[in-house]
């Protein structure tokens, strides 16, 4: 037994006591450094622990943020709808009550499509048009042809008709067409139009009436020349 294990106490009554004490090879060193190792450890766990909630601290408040974003984002999509679509600015059938998000994008869409009809119909209007100028440049054409051919067309003889005369003349045609295409066409339904423009044409526009239209109306201005001269 090493005598270093063996301490003797006296007290002071003379008595003496032995007592035994056994310590590892390592001594007293071994428990100091394994209480050492085991508070480290405890720091370390806690770090850690406090990392891994300042990560989800992290992570939470981003999601929170983001979140906070597309929120904004949409109120002032939705804002803006209010703002832009006519209909939107009429009040909702229950009067007071803010109108919901899902009667703004309907009124939205509803919108949208009234839109693009409205562009339809004004494409169709264009191409009208257009195909309209085209017409009339044809006939101004046309029309500018006759003219310059007529006037490079030499004068024969003195007695040429005056465009007035024409005029009255080709009057006068018209009103006779006119009145018999009146008091023969029936215009209540398109069978009996189509029917009765046939029948006006074949009694009325032959060439033996058109002829003799013509020649009726062309003595009667003669005979009115003649008497005002």
């Amino acid at each position: 037994m090493d005598p270093s294990e063996i301490k003797i106490d006296s007290s002071p009554t003379g008595n003496q006591r032995f007592t035994f004490s056994r310590t590892s090879s390592t001594g007293s060193a071994a428990g100091c450094t394994s209480s050492a190792s085991s508070a480290h450890n405890t720091d370390d766990e806690d770090s850690d622990s406090g990392k891994a909630q300042s990560y989800k601290d992290r992570r939470r408040e981003a999601h929170t943020v983001a979140e906070q974003k597309r929120r904004d984002a949409i109120k002032k999509g939705y804002d803006e709808l209010l703002s832009i679509v006519p209909t939107c600015h009429q009040q909702d059938s229950l009067g007071s009550q803010k109108m919901s998000k899902a009667t703004v994008l309907q009124r939205s869409i509803d919108y949208m499509q009234f839109l693009g009809g409205q562009k339809k119909k004004q494409e169709d209007e264009l191409d009208s048009l257009r195909k309209e100028v085209m017409a009339l440049k044809i006939m101004k054409a046309n029309y500018e042809h006759i003219v310059k051919t007529h006037q490079n067309t030499p004068v024969h003889g003195q007695n040429q008709v005056s465009d007035e005369v024409k005029f009255q003349v080709f009057q006068q045609i018209m009103d006779v067409l006119f009145h018999s295409f009146n008091s023969s066409i029936s215009v209540a339904n398109f069978a009996e139009l189509s029917a009765c423009v046939f029948s006006w044409l074949e009694e009325y526009c032959k060439p033996q009436s058109l002829r003799e239209a013509v020649m009726t109306i062309l003595t009667q201005l003669n005979n009115q020349l003649t008497a005002s001269q």
